[in-house]
């Protein structure tokens, strides 16, 4: 028990200064609980509001993709210029160091791979491992218009169920398979529909006709896919435009990982990202951290 002996008199309470109690500052999160905050804090930087996911969960469904046939050497140098990295459970048990503190968002669906219909996807982490492994937030795939659609959004509800009990985020990944259209009313309708189900942030692809009008439409954060990988001033173009047009980050892969200088890549896209760099001067680091490094 504390020595009561001496113990001075409180009278700093300051009665004449409200408590301040500000509302949370990313989209569509005001009325989630404590925790759940706290991990998407983690995830988006709240002086900027947006993230840089680095996205290297290529191989739960294509195998040992290009740029990430070893992880340890490839990807681990990037980590400390990300916002949060987005991977399997087993590529994070075997080689990520547990002394690395940068927030995980854990690929937690899968099933099918690139030889089969990749829509025939399951849960395929359960909650009680995402809670061993400290995760700030699980990642599923979600197929509108797809093969099964509707198992792939009942995959979503039960993530987000079990996540709410545990304080952790889900996710949504919108897919695009190769019949279904690349548009403004087909990423309204699956931003929209994952967001109304409960997904607390969105992945979704950037489009140049009409992408205000997805993220305008979607309640919660949506962060862009990098998808395959373009030119370097490309790619740090799309980012900026994204971010003008009302998305949160970017979760970005083969655009980082498969450039020709990875670390001055993921730099670049943190200065769009965050300092709302235009693509012009953004490429100009690129080339100057290439350059030097």
């Amino acid at each position: 028990m504390a020595d009561l002996d001496g113990v001075k008199e409180a009278k700093n309470f300051h009665a004449g200064v409200p408590q301040q109690s500000d509302g949370f500052f990313l989209k569509g999160s005001n009325s989630l609980d404590w925790g759940m905050k706290n991990r998407l804090a983690r995830i988006f930087n709240p002086k900027s509001g947006n993230t840089v996911m680095l996205a290297v969960d290529h191989g739960y469904f294509q195998g040992p993709t290009t740029g990430l046939e070893r992880i340890d050497l490839d990807i681990l140098p990037l980590v400390p210029y990300a916002d949060t990295l987005m991977l399997t459970r087993g590529i994070l048990r075997s080689v990520v160091p547990p002394s690395m503190t940068l927030p995980i968002v854990i690929r937690a669906s899968g099933g099918s791979s690139i030889l089969k219909e990749l829509s025939n996807e399951e849960i395929a982490v359960a909650i009680d491992d995402s809670i061993r492994m400290n995760v700030s937030a699980m990642a599923v795939q979600v197929f509108i218009g797809g093969e099964y659609e509707k198992q792939s959004i009942h995959n979503m509800t039960r993530l987000i169920d079990q996540g709410i009990r545990a304080g952790i985020p889900t996710l949504a990944v919108t897919a695009v398979g190769k019949d279904m259209a690349r548009d403004a009313r087909y990423f309204r309708l699956a931003t929209r529909i994952c967001a109304e189900l409960g997904a607390h942030y969105v992945k979704t692809y950037y489009i140049e006709d009409g992408f205000e009008t997805v993220t305008s439409c979607c309640p919660v954060p949506i962060v862009i896919a990098g998808g395959k990988k373009i030119p370097e001033f490309d790619a740090l173009t799309m980012a900026y435009n994204a971010i003008q047009k009302g998305a949160n980050g970017v979760d970005m892969g083969r655009n980082i990982f498969q450039s020709e200088s990875p670390k001055a890549m993921i730099q670049a896209v943190g200065a769009v990202v965050h300092n709302n760099e235009t693509p012009e001067k953004a490429f100009q680091m690129y080339n100057d951290l290439k350059n030097q490094g």
